[in-house]
């Protein structure tokens, strides 16, 4: 009897305490906010791992400069068009917005996003798309058609 009290008083206890965990599913139509920010739900959240240039940014192609962070802009645009987004949204902010791992129509959108060029794995938050920025960046998709500054150098200089 002792035996089942303590197990009672302790599932009652953590009944008690507030859900902390590491993620929570957000999912929905997504508006996109820049190459690597999704709004769902009313809900701002930042690609987990990835970066993308500023809407401001600019790149350097061969004879002629392009709006790169609106190309990046356009590009998840295009991944999450007329398809329901599910994000894991962490508890982790970066500048201030969550982070979360996306997907939509199955896929990962921030391996999707850094796959096409238009995006570049986030090294200081995660390595898991490093080797997929590898190919792009060999394959020269994307940002790696031309010259350009990585976002987190761009923003700083600003």
């Amino acid at each position: 009897m002792t035996r089942l009290l303590a197990i009672s008083a302790v599932a009652f206890g953590l009944w008690l305490l507030p859900y902390s965990g590491d993620a929570q599913d957000i999912s929905g139509e997504a508006r996109v906010i820049d190459g690597m920010t999704l709004e769902v739900q009313g809900q701002h959240l930042r690609l987990f791992g990835i970066d993308a240039p500023d809407l401001k940014q600019t790149c350097r192609w061969p004879n002629k400069v392009i709006p790169c962070g609106q190309v990046s802009k356009t590009a998840m645009m295009d991944l999450v068009a007329q398809t329901r987004v599910v994000c894991a949204a962490l508890d982790q902010k970066r500048a201030g917005v969550r982070l979360a791992r996306c997907r939509a129509g199955g896929f990962d959108i921030g391996a999707n996003m850094v796959h096409t060029g238009w995006a570049l794995a986030y090294k200081p938050e995660s390595t898991g798309y490093v080797e997929t920025e590898n190919k792009a960046k060999k394959a020269r998709r994307g940002l790696w058609k031309g010259e350009f500054t990585r976002p987190w150098e761009w923003r700083k200089k600003r």
